[in-house]
C-alpha cells in the first residue's frame, strides 16, 4: 500500500496518462502559500505539444474531481513537459536524447559533454567534440559509469536540414 500522497497520485494518475500515449516523469505536491499545486510532468516519445497537454490535463483534471486524492482544500494542477535542460535518469530518456549534447557526471570522477549517437540496453554510443580544431572521437559509455546526465541546450547547432540544404547549395 501506498504511503505518501505522490504515490498515491501516481498510481491514481499513470494509468489515465499512459492511455492518452504519454509517460508520468514526475508527480509533485508543493504548497504555495495557502495554496497547493499538483505538478504533473508528462513526455512522450514523438514528444508532447501543448494539445496533447491541454487533452491530457483535462482528463486529470476531470479524474482528481472525482475522487478525493486531493482532499478537499484547493488546489492548482499544472501539467508540462520536462523542459529543455531535462535530466537522465531512465533508459527511455536517454533513448529520446539521442543526437542531443548531454553532460556526463562520471562515476569515476570528472565529467563529459558529448552528442548521444545511440543507446541500447547497456550503454551508450557517444562522439565527443573535438577541441582545438581536433576531430569529434567516438566513445563507449556505460550506463553503470554514469552518476549524472544533463541535457545541454545548444544555441548555435545546425539542425540536420539545414546542413542537408547547405551540401545541396554546395554542389549545385
Amino acid at each position: 500500500m501506498s504511503t505518501t500522497q505522490s504515490e498515491r497520485l501516481r498510481e491514481l494518475l499513470e494509468p489515465l496518462i499512459s492511455s492518452q500515449g504519454l509517460d508520468l516523469e514526475e508527480i509533485a505536491v508543493d504548497t504555495v502559500g495557502r495554496k497547493r499545486v499538483l505538478r504533473v510532468v508528462v513526455d512522450s516519445d514523438t514528444g508532447a505539444d501543448l494539445d496533447r497537454i491541454a487533452d491530457v490535463s483535462r482528463a486529470l483534471s476531470a479524474k482528481l474531481d472525482e475522487t478525493d486524492a486531493m482532499g478537499s482544500a484547493e488546489y492548482t494542477l499544472e501539467v508540462g513537459t520536462p523542459g529543455a535542460e531535462r535530466e537522465l535518469t531512465e533508459h527511455r530518456h536517454y533513448v529520446r536524447a539521442t543526437g542531443r549534447l548531454v553532460r556526463f557526471q562520471l562515476a569515476e570522477g570528472g565529467e563529459l559533454v558529448a552528442r548521444i549517437l545511440a543507446a541500447d540496453e547497456d550503454g551508450l554510443d557517444l562522439e565527443v567534440p573535438g577541441v582545438k580544431g581536433r576531430k569529434a572521437t567516438a566513445r563507449r559509455l556505460a550506463f553503470a559509469d554514469i552518476t549524472r546526465a544533463r541535457v545541454q541546450v545548444e544555441f548555435n547547432r545546425k539542425d540536420d536540414a539545414s546542413e542537408k540544404n547547405d551540401k545541396k547549395e554546395e554542389e549545385a
